[in-house]
């Protein structure tokens, strides 16, 4: 992080963050001539006699609705699968600001790190996927750090989705629900509501938020509007590390006439930051004791422009990067120190010293720019009789730029638009009711695309020294060539599902779905920006995909629901960039389908103050040769997860969670062998100076199952909350996570340590004011966390950040 002139332009831009906030408060009219304030409960139901409101439970028992899941109406209890939802006043008694913290709220989640971005959570062990109002968002692994505080509602779906919502992963999806335009019920505000926020904390953390709501008329016609902005301008505990970001939301609802309204909004989003590969040169000892060994790289720079060339790299005899099937052999047993005769592997000046935690691969010119712009317009028939037509129309797209200067960049510029009409119809006779949804979409993607990896060397920067000559590489996006791959093209889904469900008074429910997708598909490489422009191509083809699935419950004495679930989703194998290659559609790989088996039972007791649930699951990848490494990887899960939430009373809730899972890389299986860097502790006995200044590659050997699960992710994951309210409008909130030993990496060299980790708050609520502080890591517990592990895994790890805290002051009005 730059500290020349870091004052002035903080004050500069929280200065226009202040007035941007201010001007959006202005426009909704006098603001402050209410002092109505949210019922912190939501009602389950616009109808009173139905209506359960269990006071203390912060939102987090399953008594609303949620339609992420299957498309109707159920709540949690009654919905055949696996899920949990987090409230939004669970995420500001807590001070969840980011997906990590989520791992404490649900089974199923433990996130690796991507370069240290939080963009989707791994769910059932694998990555996942993220939705906004329930229609997938493009692919977000390490694009930018999905934002957390604009939701009202993050609901976290284990498996992959239903029928009616398209092409999904296996692992699962968070489903984000955007601050409403409308109060708990759907009706209207009565008056306008909002909340001024600062947030402050280590690493100079400055964090403004405002938002506001209410109702509004133009004319004669009412409306409703929700609108929220935030802006960022913060430090890092790592160096040369900052964020800056602006988050822009608004939703508005109105009723067109008696029978049609109307919902639309959107969000805008600008990152910038860096992304985090954490420590380079790993070895046991570096992770136990924090014993680096130093030295620098031969050097490159041969034009004296202080960065590494392809031309320079492949020069010396670098590309592919080093010591690949020395011998004849593409296996780390085959090499010795004899395959790095050439110099331009050794390091030099060789020595040990103990390494900070804040230094890692983040150079000081790295940057991860994003611009993430997302908006929606659904119209909404009602045609009486229980008759509601829909059509939700929806737009996703990101401008991506990142560079890396240990040798890795990347661009996207992509975009998706959605039309999907959803025709619901419900049933009621004497023995139950009967619900149908009928719903045709079309989807079309348009990706434009490139990535620079053929010369990535992590260890060719001593990050007790920082970036120099040696180790800066001059990336294909500051010379706009060289590319290792370059993809533009576009890609159609035409889709048309078919839901039913059929609830029976006597306790027996059966759902039941079934989708077809035809994808047509256009991709290109572009030869002239390539460092190999002879292996361009392109391609135009098409395929088809069936989804489908069968659900049922029933409803036994004092609360009691046992389900199973049998389903087959389709997946589109896309990249980072939303791209499909052109070997992916040359062969056919780029959709395919993945099988779910999930058993379980659910219940809710004690006048819906105590919620539990547990499930077994199995689900595995149909293809194992359709596989995005990065994105969409071809798997199969088993595992367990157990969830219980408590309002033991209006003051005091608590809830645990339990996560078996094991999870095995299906490609892996089959060709018995994976792809990866070798690190250190692959080559044990030969002296990794004599290597670090490239990146020796081969085959891991998969012999067996057991051999092939993926790395990073713990077997069994413990994990409780628990929050106390006194009447005074004080209350304290914490939660615990247990998290195993994992291995690093897919060759099981490097073991990260176990760890406890302990998150604290503390709010007091007095009048409109509310101040809270929260203290992450109390323990000040080292861990680490693995990244990208299939690939990376035994060279590099991320050293998470200490004991840090944040403290936040509130204006409600």
């Amino acid at each position: 992080m730059k500290l020349a002139g870091e004052i002035p332009h903080r004050t500069r831009y929280f200065a226009r963050g202040l007035a941007t906030l201010l001007a959006c408060t202005a426009m909704t009219g006098p603001a402050f001539t209410s002092t109505a304030f949210a019922q912190e409960e939501p009602q389950a139901s616009a109808e009173a006699e139905q209506t359960i409101v269990v006071t203390g439970s912060l939102g987090a028992l399953p008594i609303d609705d949620v339609g992420s899941i299957f498309g109707f109406d159920k709540t949690l209890v009654e919905t055949p699968r696996s899920a949990s939802t987090v409230s939004r006043e669970q995420i500001e008694r807590f001070g969840i600001t980011e997906i990590y913290d989520l791992v404490s709220q649900s089974p199923g989640v433990f996130t690796n790190s991507f370069f240290g971005v939080g963009g989707a959570l791994d769910i059932r062990g694998t990555p996942g996927e993220v939705y906004f109002r329930g229609v997938r968002r493009l692919d977000n692994s390490g694009n930018y750090p999905t934002p957390i505080a604009a939701s009202d509602r993050i609901d976290i779906v284990r498996g992959p989705a239903s029928p009616i919502y398209g092409p999904s992963k296996t692992g699962g999806y968070m489903n984000f629900i955007p601050l409403s335009a409308r109060a708990a019920g759907g009706k209207y505000l009565g008056t306008v509501e909002g909340e001024f926020s600062y947030t402050t904390g280590s690493w100079a953390r400055n964090v403004l938020s405002a938002q506001v709501r209410g109702p509004g008329k133009i004319g004669g016609q009412e409306f409703g509007f929700s609108l929220y902005g935030q802006v960022e301008d913060s430090g890092s505990y790592y160096r040369n590390m900052d964020t800056s970001q602006t988050v822009l939301q608004a939703a508005f609802d109105a009723d067109v006439a008696s029978n049609l309204r109307v919902e639309f909004g959107g969000m805008y989003h600008k990152y910038n930051g860096q992304q985090n590969g954490g420590w380079n040169r790993l070895t046991q000892d570096l992770v136990d004791n924090g014993n680096y060994i130093t030295g620098a790289a031969q050097s490159l720079d041969t034009n004296g422009d202080g960065q590494i060339s392809h031309s320079e790299a492949s020069g010396v005899g670098l590309n592919p990067f080093g010591g690949f099937a020395c011998g004849g052999n593409p296996f780390a047993a085959s090499i010795t120190a004899a395959c790095f005769t050439n110099s331009a592997l050794n390091l030099e000046n060789v020595g040990t010293a103990k390494l900070s935690r804040r230094n890692t691969l983040t150079a000081e010119d790295d940057k991860l720019d994003n611009i993430a712009r997302t908006a929606y317009f659904d119209l909404i028939f009602d045609g009486g009789n229980d008759l509601e037509i829909k059509n939700q129309l929806f737009y996703d797209g990101y401008e991506h730029d990142s560079e890396n200067q240990y040798g890795f960049s990347q661009f996207h510029n992509s975009y998706v638009i959605e039309d999907r009409i959803v025709v619901s119809k419900k049933f009621k006779s004497d023995v139950g009711t009967f619900s149908f949804q009928v719903s045709p979409s079309i989807r079309y993607t348009n990706f434009d695309h490139g990535d620079d990896f053929n010369y990535e060397y992590f260890n060719r920067v001593d990050l007790t020294k920082g970036y120099d000559a040696r180790s800066d590489r001059l990336l294909s996006t500051e010379c706009n060539c060289n590319f290792t791959s370059y993809n533009v093209g576009h890609y159609t889904d035409y889709g048309l599902a078919a839901l039913a469900d059929f609830d029976f008074d006597f306790g027996l429910d059966i759902t039941l779905g079934a989708r077809y997708d035809h994808l047509e598909v256009t991709t290109a490489d572009v030869a002239a920006k390539l460092e190999n422009p002879a292996g361009a191509g392109s391609a135009t083809t098409s395929k088809g995909g069936w989804s489908w699935s069968a659900s049922a419950n029933y409803e036994l004495p004092f609360g009691i629901i046992p389900y199973v679930t049998i389903s087959r989703q389709s997946t589109v194998v896309a990249g980072q960039g939303a791209e499909i290659t052109t070997a992916d559609a040359l062969s056919g790989a780029f959709i395919s389908a993945s099988k779910l088996y999930e058993g379980g039972v659910k219940g809710s007791f004690l006048d819906s103050r105590l919620y539990a649930a547990l499930s077994v699951y199995k689900q595995t990848r149909v293809d194992r040769n359709a596989q995005a490494i990065v994105t969409n990887q071809a798997v199969e899960t088993k595992g367990i997860e157990a969830e219980i939430r408590w309002s033991v009373d209006r003051h005091f809730l608590i809830s645990a969670n339990y996560t078996k899972t094991k999870v095995e890389n299906l490609t892996a299986i089959g060709d018995g062998t994976l792809f990866s860097f070798f690190g250190a502790e692959d080559l044990k006995g030969i002296n990794p100076a004599l290597f670090w200044g490239g990146q020796p590659i081969g085959l891991v050997p998969i012999p067996n199952r057991d051999a092939s699960r993926r790395a990073g992710i713990p077997e069994d994951l413990y994990s409780a909350t628990a929050t106390y309210s006194f009447d005074n409008g004080l209350a304290f909130a914490g939660s615990i996570s247990r998290v195993p030993a994992v291995f690093s990496g897919q060759s099981q060299v490097v073991k990260l340590p176990a760890y406890t980790l302990v998150d604290l708050s503390a709010s007091f609520k007095t009048g409109p004011w509310l101040f809270r502080a929260v203290v992450k890591n109390a323990t000040n517990a080292s861990y680490f966390r693995a990244n990208f592990t299939e690939l990376f895994g035994a060279t590099i790890a991320l050293p998470e950040r200490p004991r840090n805290w944040q403290a936040s002051v509130v204006y409600k009005f």
